[in-house]
């Protein structure tokens, strides 16, 4: 039993990172309009989650934690937008670097990841749960 007791602390630790990598994708998706206020100002700047593994030593078991959230450093598109604050002499000013798309399927991706690792735990405690029946019988 002590197993599936660990399969429950290993997906929970899943969970607790997709959940936190949904949260930065949806300030990124919330932030992806916010423009600078004045010319020469940097936009909002998209933020990326990594993770990494981590040893239990008490345990022994290997699980997943976040290792850090930083800022996407790729380049800020362009809109023309002659009578907006931060327009530039040419009349264009930066936008933030958030694609939609990119940040819907990594959405998607961490959905999909959290569900997996909800599943495993349901699958573990029905197993807990059946084992107890079993040994009260």
């Amino acid at each position: 039993m002590p197993d599936l007791i660990d399969a429950l602390k290993i997906s929970a630790a899943g969970m607790k990172v997709q959940g936190a990598r949904v949260l930065v994708i949806s300030q990124n998706l919330a932030n992806q309009d916010s423009t600078a206020k004045l010319p020469g100002e940097d936009p909002y700047r998209r933020k990326v989650i990594s993770f990494k593994q981590v040893l239990d030593r008490k345990t022994g078991m290997q699980t997943v934690d976040i290792d850090r959230v930083r800022t996407d450093q790729s380049d800020f598109g362009q809109r023309y937008d002659p009578g907006h604050p931060a327009a530039d002499k040419n009349g264009f000013i930066k936008i933030p670097n958030v694609n939609t798309l990119i940040e819907a399927t990594d959405m998607r991706i961490a959905q999909r990841s959290y569900e997996s690792n909800l599943s495993a735990i349901e699958t573990s405690r029905d197993m807990i749960n059946r084992t107890i029946d079993l040994l009260r019988n």
